[in-house]
């Protein structure tokens, strides 16, 4: 039976080994509550190339967007429990979760990129990793890499990318050390407060360009 044939849901767990879903600002009563911690979350930053469910395409962000992380290294959903194909939040998931019936994608669809929140939404604004958050999206701007990768394929242009992609990755890892260091930042939180390393962004990235 194909999804289009189908009028509920029959627990095979694909669509939660796809990905973690994006949170809305209907979602911030499941932070608040504690059913999702920041340690489950994922922040993709505007820009960051990110795979799009809907589309099935990789592609740049056009808004910062918060996600509900993987398991270890893969896609598969944190709360996914895949010996009962079950989510193990299933009464307080968020809203995409509800949203998303296989046989009928039009609902999430619609929602899809509205009414989502950003880390300012869910930090207090007196937190001192908020002015962290700042120096890092100043110094470490997802601008411009595009076309910094795009120079790495162009011999007149490769050396000077490349050392800009350098730069960039290590101006990444030292505001995260300052984070972790001198702001006593819980390394579970990492990737909700900056994202994922821009050096695996880039790795994936190149990985993509060379198989793909």
């Amino acid at each position: 039976m194909t999804a289009k044939d189908r009028d509920h849901c029959e627990r095979c767990g694909t669509c939660c080994q796809k990905g973690g879903p994006v949170l809305h600002h209907e979602d911030k009563p499941l932070l608040r509550d504690g059913h999702i911690g920041y340690r489950n979350l994922l922040t993709i930053r505007k820009g960051e190339q990110a795979y799009d469910p809907i589309n099935g395409e990789v592609k740049p962000v056009a808004q910062e967007l918060i996600k509900v992380r993987g398991t270890g290294g893969e896609w598969s959903c944190c709360f996914y429990d895949p010996g009962h194909s079950a989510c193990i939040i299933y009464e307080h998931r968020p809203l995409e979760c509800r949203l998303l019936n296989c046989w009928d994608p039009a609902p999430l669809v619609d929602a899809a990129g509205k009414n989502t929140i950003t880390r300012a939404d869910i930090i207090n604004a007196d937190d001192p990793i908020m002015e962290a958050i700042a120096m890092h999206e100043q110094v470490c701007p997802y601008d411009g890499v595009e076309e910094l990768l795009a120079g790495l394929s162009r011999e007149k242009e490769k050396a000077e990318a490349k050392n800009r992609l350098n730069d960039l990755v290590r101006k990444d890892l030292a505001v995260r050390e300052y984070a972790l260091t001198r702001l006593g930042l819980n390394g579970e939180f990492e990737l909700f407060i900056f994202g994922r390393p821009l050096f695996k962004v880039l790795n994936s990235i190149m990985s993509e360009k060379t198989t793909g």
